[in-house]
């Protein structure tokens, strides 16, 4: 069954640009002109990914993509942007709110594709099911979900596999290079500061104070290494 990705563009010509290269890789696609029209139709039926231009009618992408992550039956589902808005400012705006991937206009059709196809690989389970648990906090690999006290966090997929990685390297020091190529591949919006952003996210989720982390630790001018904290 074709994977289904919902498209809110309200420029026709790039609409239809977007449907048909993304029906020709094998996506099925639903089409919105209006950003009022989406999380009804996909509470309905929930696509696989949501790919949002940000400048649209009816309150445009950014606040899609805000009640997408409020959503609990959307939450973890991937969203990327695809907007003519392309200074950094934008591109973290995007990222704090729980955007995955970030494409600017004009783009590549082909590099569409890709990058499609790039967010919904991090999506897949990590490779190792096993459980890792440190103080009250539990990473479930198998399910991909993080539980704080016994309760469900709710997690992107990027931020989880953000988290596992570290977690599953305690004590060793990551540059933010390193960990752009371990969990990111080649997302060429990601940079140095969005891996910042990431970590605030998941430290906001995780940490009793995000401002004095037990857990996730920067390691000034090299990057952040996981401890797992006092037994």
């Amino acid at each position: 069954m074709s994977q289904i990705v919902f498209v809110l563009e309200d420029e026709a010509d790039i609409a239809q640009l977007v449907r048909l290269n993304l029906e020709t890789a094998g996506f099925a696609v639903r089409s919105f002109a209006n950003a009022a029209e989406v999380l009804p139709a996909a509470e309905r039926e929930a696509p696989s990914l949501f790919l949002l231009d940000i400048m649209v009618p009816g309150g445009g992408g950014l606040d899609v993509c805000r009640r997408i992550r409020q959503n609990p039956m959307l939450s973890t589902t991937p969203v990327i942007f695809l907007t003519a808005m392309a200074a950094e400012a934008d591109r973290v705006q995007g990222l704090e709110l729980g955007a995955d991937d970030y494409i600017t206009k004009p783009f590549s059709p082909r590099e569409l594709v890709a990058r499609v196809r790039a967010v919904l690989r991090r999506f897949e389970r990590p490779a190792s099911p096993d459980v890792i648990r440190f103080g009250d906090v539990e990473l479930d690999g198998g399910a991909m979900q993080m539980r704080l006290r016994g309760e469900v966090v709710t997690m992107t997929a990027t931020e989880f596999r953000l988290l596992d990685y570290l977690a599953r390297h305690p004590g060793r020091v990551f540059s933010r290079d390193q960990l752009l190529d371990a969990v990111w591949g080649d997302a060429r919006f990601v940079t140095p500061r969005s891996v910042d952003v990431y970590v605030r996210r998941i430290r906001e989720k995780m940490e009793e104070d995000a401002e004095n982390p037990r857990f996730l630790k920067t390691m000034r001018g090299a990057g952040y290494r996981f401890e797992r904290g006092e037994a």
